[in-house]
């Protein structure tokens, strides 16, 4: 009888150190009865199973999935360890866990089974891998079809094409043309690389905006006069701002090649200027054709294009607007853009005026 005792006394003890166990962990953890009710769990996974207090309540009563079901039946009926990944939404958002739920040899005062489960919440992990993969999906299409281009050519000046005087300096022009995309799509992912992995740094100093931008501009003049495109620099002589030149440089080169792409001949780009107790903003306005609603949210993501064909016919790479919001961003400051579609767009660029 004081055997018994001792056994009963020592199994309440170790649940008692096991919910203190529960308690103190981050990831979200629950112990299931034989009955399928929950004896005990921690403040993680009360949080995204509800945010109540979920103890003595049935499995069936909180969590409204098969897998989960599924792999503590297989616990408590067959002695079997489960790992699989289960994804539950929680407040109008989806959180992906992995799972682990294990047969416990602490068994109750009566012999009979229970079963623990572990959550890991990785979700931020499967976002990041859906990323990395999208990001690798979008460079070797965009790797594979100047590299397409230039094999072909190739292939066309190795077939006799050398020799042919009225197109052989056409077909060499392609095949530089292409390699020369594939150059800058290189830099643009070296560089947003770079800025993402935090070796970036700003080096800020108070300089003169106005002459940058006439100089930015007339780095790319030739391009804006073959669509007759005519510029306006709306910002007074007398404008500093305390920013790192060079990336404010790479902003307003990334906003005017766009702003020539997509403005139609005969067009306008302006540049202005504003300030705020808080902010420089920096305006550049075009009166091209404008983005569709649905596509602002996403215009400054990588890869995004709103005409993917003519993009690429332009020789975009569909990263210049990530550099440009990431550059904006390590200053400290913000960019976005309005715009109207078939009446042009204005991108801002916000920077901290201290």
């Amino acid at each position: 009888m004081v055997q018994g005792t001792r056994i009963e006394d020592g199994a309440s003890s170790s649940r008692m150190r096991l919910n203190e166990m529960i308690g103190s962990m981050r990831e979200g953890i629950i112990l299931v009865e034989h009955d399928r009710v929950i004896s005990a769990s921690n403040d993680a996974a009360s949080a995204f199973l509800g945010g109540k207090d979920i103890k003595s309540l049935r499995l069936s009563a909180v969590i409204d999935d098969k897998l989960i079901h599924d792999a503590f039946e297989r616990a408590l009926e067959n002695n079997e360890r489960t790992e699989t990944k289960v994804e539950i939404r929680i407040r109008g958002q989806n959180r992906v866990y992995d799972m682990r739920v294990t047969p416990l040899s602490l068994a109750d005062k009566k012999g009979r089974a229970s079963a623990i489960g572990i959550f890991y919440d990785i979700t931020r992990l499967e976002r990041l891998e859906k990323v990395r993969q999208e990001f690798l999906s979008n460079v070797s299409h965009e790797l594979r079809t100047p590299l397409t281009s230039i094999l072909a050519y190739v292939e066309t000046l190795e077939d006799g094409g050398l020799y042919d005087r009225e197109n052989n300096q056409r077909f060499l022009g392609v095949i530089r043309r292409n390699a020369e995309r594939m150059h800058h799509l290189i830099d643009d992912i070296l560089e947003l690389s770079a800025i993402e992995a935090g070796k970036v740094e700003i080096a800020a100093r108070y300089f003169l905006l106005s002459p940058l931008v006439d100089e930015v501009w007339s780095s790319m003049a030739q391009k804006a006069e073959k669509k007759n495109i005519t510029f306006t620099n709306d910002i007074a002589r007398d404008v500093a701002i305390f920013a790192d030149s060079r990336r404010i440089e790479q902003i307003l080169t990334n906003l005017f090649s766009n702003a020539i792409k997509f403005t139609r001949d005969g067009g306008q780009v302006a540049v202005a200027y504003q300030k705020s107790n808080l902010f420089h903003q920096i305006r550049v306005i075009d009166n091209g054709e404008g983005i569709a609603p649905e596509q602002l949210p996403r215009i400054f993501e990588r890869f995004y294009r709103t005409d993917t064909a003519r993009s690429r016919e332009l020789g975009g790479t569909g990263l210049g607007l990530a550099i440009v919001k990431h550059l904006a961003r390590l200053h400290g400051g913000e960019a976005r853009v309005e715009s109207v579609p078939g009446m042009g767009s204005t991108f801002i660029i916000e920077l901290p005026s201290s």
